[in-house]
C-alpha cells in the first residue's frame, strides 16, 4: 500500500471504528469506514476487570480489523482506547492481546485528550462558522464537551456518563417507565452540575453533536418527522414521550428499526443528550460525520508535516514552568548528539526515539519550580499527571520516566512499567540524557568540546580531547560517580583522556 495512505482506529466503549485515508495534494480523501458495536462497555464487572468474553468480542472485531492494516507503516496510523480502557483494571492484559492481533502500538488516551481529537474531527467534517462551537459526543462511557473557534478547543470536558454506562445503571432488563428515566435523567445533571454553569458563561453561536447515539437519534426523529435536519430540544420532548409508549428495549428496535445492540443503548444515549439540551438550553444542533477517528487522522497528518501539537504542547509548559530554556536546549544539543553516535548500535533510528529524547531533555528540570530536593521525582509526577495535549497515557509515562531517572538512581527495573516495545529504547535513551546532564552540570554557555560516544551493547565508552578532562577535575568526578549509578543498571560507562 502506497505510504500516502494513513489509518486511524478508536476502541470506543460502545463501538470500535476504523477509518483508512489517502492524502491527496495535502487534503484528507476517506476509502473505507468501518464500524462494529463492540459495547466493551457492558463487559466491565463490578470490580472494573473486563470479561473474557468481552475481550474475545474485541479481539475477532480487531482481527477483522487488522487485515485492512497489513500494509500500512506505524508512523501513519494510529490507535486509541477511551473510557473503557482507562478505567478497567485488566487493559494492559488486553492491549498486549490486540497489540499482538494488530501487530500495532494501542494507546490509552485521557478524557481531555479524547475531547482535543473530537473537536479536531468534527472541526473538519462541518462548515465553518463565525465565533464558538459547542461540540458535544455521547461515546459509550463518557460523554465530552468541547468549546472551541476554526480548529482550536478553548475548553474541554469529560463526562464519566454515557449510553453503555446510563443504559447499564437505569434499564439494565431493558423496560423504560417514568421513574427509570427520571433516575437516568437526575444522573446527568449530577455529572454536568459541575461544569454546567462555566459553560454557559462561556456561550456559543453553534452546537454540534458527534457519536452513534446523537446520529441514531437523529435518524429517529427525522423518520418520525419532529426534524427535517438536525436535533431540535423539541423533537427530544416528544421523544421521550414515545420512548414511554415504547415501553422496552424490543419495542424501541421495532418502532424504530434499531439493530440490537444500538437499541440496547439507544434510551441511554438519549438521555445524556436530552439532559445536555436541557440544562445549558440548546434548542438545535447539528449532527457532524466526524468524530475522534477523523480527528486521529487530522493529528496524524500534523505529525507528518512536522505540524506535531506535541511540540506546541512542551513549549507552552516550558513557558508555564518558567524553565531555564538556555539549559534545556544545552542538554537537548549534547543528548540528540549522543543519540545521532549511537542510534545504529542501539537500533534508536525511528523518529519518535529523537523526539522522545529532545522532549525529555527540555523538561527535565520542570520539578525545580517546586523544590531542589528531589527535583526529578515532583518533574515526574507533574508530567505524568497533567493535560498534556498531543499525548497519550502511555506516552506520557514514558517522558515521566524518563525525567525520573535523569539523575541519581538508576536501578536495573527502572522502566519494567512501561510498554514492552519501550521498555529498553528507553532504558538507552535515559543513559544519553543522563551523560547530558552530567556534562552540563556547570550550566555554563562555554560549548563543550566534541565527545565521541561509541556502544557494544551495555559498555560505553566516552572519548574527550586529549587532556580536556584533566582540565575538568569536577566533571571527570561527576563521570565517575556516574559510572558507578550506570553499574547498577547493568551499563559500563568508560570515560578516556
Amino acid at each position: 500500500m502506497s505510504s500516502d495512505f494513513v489509518a486511524a482506529i478508536d476502541l470506543g466503549s460502545n463501538s470500535f471504528h476504523m477509518i483508512v485515508a489517502r492524502i491527496v495534494n495535502g487534503h484528507v480523501q476517506v476509502l473505507d469506514r468501518l464500524r462494529e458495536m463492540v459495547q466493551l462497555a457492558a463487559g466491565l464487572d463490578g470490580r472494573n476487570r473486563l470479561s473474557a468474553d468481552s475481550q474475545q468480542r474485541a479481539l475477532e472485531c480487531l482481527a477483522r480489523f487488522g487485515q485492512r492494516l497489513r500494509h500500512i507503516p506505524p508512523a501513519r496510523l494510529r490507535i486509541v482506547g477511551t473510557n473503557t480502557l482507562r478505567q478497567a483494571r485488566n487493559s494492559a492484559e488486553f492491549i498486549t492481546r490486540a497489540e499482538q492481533v494488530l501487530g500495532h502500538r494501542v494507546e490509552i488516551v485521557s478524557g481531555q485528550e479524547e475531547a482535543r481529537l473530537i473537536y479536531l474531527g468534527v472541526a473538519h467534517s462541518v462548515g465553518d462558522v463565525t465565533g464558538q462551537r459547542l461540540v458535544i459526543d455521547i461515546g459509550g462511557g463518557s460523554t465530552e464537551l468541547i468549546i472551541g473557534e476554526k480548529f482550536e478547543p478553548r475548553h474541554l470536558a469529560s463526562l464519566r456518563m454515557g449510553c453503555v454506562s446510563l443504559s447499564r445503571a437505569c434499564f439494565a432488563d431493558g423496560r423504560v417507565t417514568a421513574a427509570r428515566l427520571r433516575e437516568a435523567e437526575l444522573l446527568v445533571q449530577l455529572h454536568l452540575a459541575p461544569v454546567r454553569e462555566e459553560y454557559l458563561a462561556r456561550g456559543w453561536e453553534v452546537v454540534t453533536g458527534a457519536s452513534g447515539s446523537i446520529k441514531a437519534i437523529q435518524d429517529v426523529l427525522i423518520s418520525e418527522g419532529w426534524s427535517r435536519e438536525g436535533i431540535t430540544l423539541e423533537g427530544l420532548r416528544r421523544l421521550r414521550a414515545a420512548l414511554l409508549e415504547a415501553r422496552d428495549t424490543a419495542g424501541i428496535a421495532e418502532r424504530w428499526q434499531l439493530e440490537p445492540a444500538r437499541a440496547r443503548v439507544f434510551v441511554g444515549g438519549f438521555v445524556a443528550l436530552h439532559g445536555l439540551c436541557e440544562a445549558l438550553a440548546v434548542q438545535h444542533l447539528e449532527v457532524s460525520e466526524g468524530a475522534l477517528r477523523e480527528g486521529l487522522i487530522y493529528d496524524l497528518l500534523g505529525r507528518i508535516r512536522h505540524e506535531d501539537v506535541r511540540d506546541r504542547t512542551i513549549a507552552d509548559v516550558i513557558r508555564r514552568f518558567d524553565l531555564d530554556e538556555g539549559q534545556a536546549a544545552r542538554v537537548s544539543a549534547s543528548a540528540l548528539d549522543f543519540l545521532r553516535q549511537v542510534r545504529a548500535a542501539w537500533d534508536l533510528n525511528g523518529r519518535e526515539a529523537r523526539h522522545v529524547l529532545d522532549r525529555a531533555a527540555r523538561l527535565h528540570e520542570i520539578g525545580l519550580l517546586l523544590t531542589h530536593d528531589q527535583y526529578h521525582k515532583h518533574g515526574a509526577y507533574v508530567l505524568e499527571h497533567s493535560d498534556l495535549p498531543g499525548y497519550s497515557r502511555d506516552d506520557q509515562r514514558l517522558l515521566s520516566a524518563l525525567v525520573r531517572r535523569h539523575r541519581r538512581s538508576f536501578p536495573n527495573d527502572a522502566f519494567a512499567h512501561l510498554p514492552r516495545d519501550w521498555a529498553r529504547p528507553a532504558r538507552r535513551l535515559c543513559v544519553l540524557l543522563r551523560l547530558a546532564v552530567v556534562l552540563h552540570r556547570g550550566r555554563s554557555n562555554e560549548p563543550l568540546p566534541e565527545i565521541s560516544l561509541r556502544v557494544q551493547r551495555q559498555r560505553l565508552r566516552l572519548q574527550f580531547p586529549s587532556g580536556w578532562l584533566a582540565a575538568h577535575p569536577l566533571t571527570r568526578a561527576d563521570l565517575q560517580h556516574e559510572a558507578r549509578l550506570l553499574a547498577k543498571a547493568g551499563f559500563v560507562l568508560q570515560p578516556g583522556r
